[in-house]
């Protein structure tokens, strides 16, 4: 989606909670930040039940219940506008949109192998959506689930992302996207094999040979553990003349 279609009222959860209205940052309490953050998550309707036992965990189920209903009456403007209040359940307003169900989309067609990603999502842009942690710095156990779901996916649309490259010959951006899945995750060992692919394709035979090296080091040093063939057999012929 382009910014310039973007809805009006936003909730973005990627890098950090921000409430948008019309391209501006809305300022919320943190409690209405995480009731938001929730329901944004969920991406459905949630019921009132599951919001307090998820919220306040620590507080016997009517306290609870007390602390969603005060939480929702202290909601307003911007903040009131992107739900939907009712009577059992909230959900957000079909108005509002959210990054990361933006974000996710964009992972799963650059992962569904029954279509070859669109030109569109052939971007540094969507280098850049799929670089950003969700929530980072937040530790409830539901921002946690959600952040490691997103955080798989990302990696293997980024690593997917880079063999378009690839195939298309934008080099610099194959090797930008498994850049960022390596420092993402440094013992990932397709990670490796992307970036080193991409090094490879593009005629760097001593950048794929460095990285390699480094992710060796790193991985014994870490795990005490040897690469696979996934990543070795890349290299094989370059490392017996090098080392030769």
């Amino acid at each position: 989606m382009e910014s310039g279609d973007r809805p009006a009222l936003r909730v973005d959860l990627l890098g950090g909670f921000r409430l948008l209205a019309g391209g501006e940052q809305v300022t919320v309490s943190g409690g209405s930040e995480r009731l938001l953050s929730f329901i944004a998550l969920c991406g459905q309707a949630v019921p009132r039940t599951l919001m307090a036992g998820t919220l306040w965990p620590d507080r016997p189920e009517r306290r609870a219940y007390a602390s969603l209903r005060s939480a929702l009456a202290r909601l307003e403007g911007v903040g009131r506008q992107v739900l939907h209040i009712g009577a059992t359940e909230v959900r957000l307003s079909p108005a509002a949109g959210v990054d990361i169900d933006e974000a996710r989309s964009l992972a799963r067609r650059i992962l569904d192998p029954s279509t070859p990603t669109p030109d569109g999502d052939l971007s540094a842009t969507s280098v850049e959506t799929l670089s950003v942690d969700l929530l980072p710095g937040w530790y409830d156990d539901w921002v946690v689930q959600g952040a490691e779901e997103w955080h798989q996916l990302r990696l293997h649309a980024l690593e997917a992302l880079a063999e378009d490259f690839i195939r298309a010959g934008r080099f610099a951006d194959a090797v930008a996207a498994a850049g960022v899945a390596v420092r993402a995750e440094p013992l990932r060992e397709s990670a490796h094999a992307a970036l080193i692919r991409a090094h490879l394709a593009e005629g760097n035979q001593a950048e794929a040979l460095r990285d390699y090296e480094r992710y060796e080091h790193h991985l014994a040093e870490e795990l005490r553990l040897r690469p696979t063939p996934l990543v070795s057999d890349l290299v094989g012929g370059l490392r017996a003349i090098a080392h030769g």
